[in-house]
């Protein structure tokens, strides 16, 4: 038996800069982001019946490959040459659709735990890059390159998305004490609902067309080049207004980005002591990030299920192997 632990993602700048439509475009793409301690986990073993078992949230039994009704876990068990004798399931501590990059940990953490059962051990970058080279060009996903990025190397990082498709992913070292502050001041507020990502994206990638729908991404980039500079320097206090102007910048490359009930919990959340945040992933449900030095406040006030943010440092991982 193969267990694999990989976080889920909390991006802070730059979201939306690594569609391939913005960066062939602008020539990068960059994000701020950082890896938190809630995971998806995937389970392997093997199948006594020459067949493979999926069990998530419908179980499949079948005879081959080309039969699995999940199309992340027949590309990646064909992309691994695994063909018959398997059983997989999947655990996660926060559902899916909720804007934490749950789908890509998924991706990643199952390709870790198959590339592993063949008895193969493959770097975290080969993980990221096969897993965008799945969701996105195998199966044509309307999504970017930060969150499989993102969940395989863990830690805070800036990330780079170059012209010529390939990433750098410099982390990024905070002190223990700024590391400490930082997950005080940081918390997610649940807003509720799930919903897919790809409206929302196929929605900001065709208005990449626009002029304007792109200076707004530029100004994204460059706010996550600000932002790791002030991780970098320790100028924590800027944070808050950063997350802030992003949101707002945010706002305005797609509908349904944020709607009435997110808007009020924000400008409430401002009010009661706040200095910024944002709606994490494609936007209309999810999670709320909030920066504040008050969160008792925050969470008295708003009255939304909540979660303190701790950075995951390990990214994708095996933890038992049996």
């Amino acid at each position: 038996m193969i267990i694999t632990r990989t976080p889920f993602r909390v991006s802070f700048a730059g979201g939306g800069s690594d569609l391939k439509d913005f960066y062939s475009r602008n020539g990068y793409g960059a994000v701020v982001s950082t890896a938190i301690q809630k995971y998806m986990y995937v389970v392997i073993h093997p199948y006594f019946h020459d067949k493979i078992r999926i069990k998530y949230s419908r179980t499949e039994d079948v005879e081959h490959v080309d039969d699995i009704q999940h199309p992340v876990v027949r590309e990646c068990l064909k992309r691994v040459q695994i063909d018959k004798g398997i059983e997989i399931a999947s655990f996660a501590d926060i559902p899916a659709g909720t804007g934490l990059g749950s789908s890509s940990a998924f991706t990643v953490g199952l390709l870790n735990a198959l590339y592993v059962y063949k008895g193969k051990v493959v770097s975290k970058e080969r993980l990221a890059r096969e897993a965008c080279e799945i969701e996105i060009g195998t199966l044509g996903e309307p999504i970017g390159k930060q969150d499989q990025y993102a969940v395989a190397y863990g830690n805070v990082n800036y990330i780079r998305f170059n012209r010529d498709e390939t990433v750098d992913v410099s982390p990024i070292f905070l002190s223990d004490k700024s590391r400490r502050q930082i997950e005080s001041n940081l918390c997610l507020y649940y807003v509720g609902g799930k919903r897919k990502a790809g409206d929302i994206l196929l929605e900001q990638k065709a208005n990449m067309a626009h002029e304007d729908k792109v200076g707004v991404l530029k100004k994204m980039v460059l706010l996550a080049d600000e932002l790791r500079h002030v991780l970098e320097v320790d100028e924590i206090s800027d944070i808050g207004s950063l997350l802030h102007h992003g949101w707002t910048y945010k706002k305005e490359l797609a509908g349904g980005i944020s709607n009435d009930h997110i808007d009020e919990l924000y400008e409430k959340a401002r009010r009661s002591g706040a200095e910024g945040g944002k709606l994490l992933g494609a936007g209309g449900t999810g999670f709320l990030l909030l920066y504040s030095k008050n969160h008792e406040r925050l969470k008295q006030e708003l009255g939304c299920r909540f979660m303190p943010v701790t950075i995951d440092r390990e990214g994708t991982k095996v933890i038992f192997y049996d």
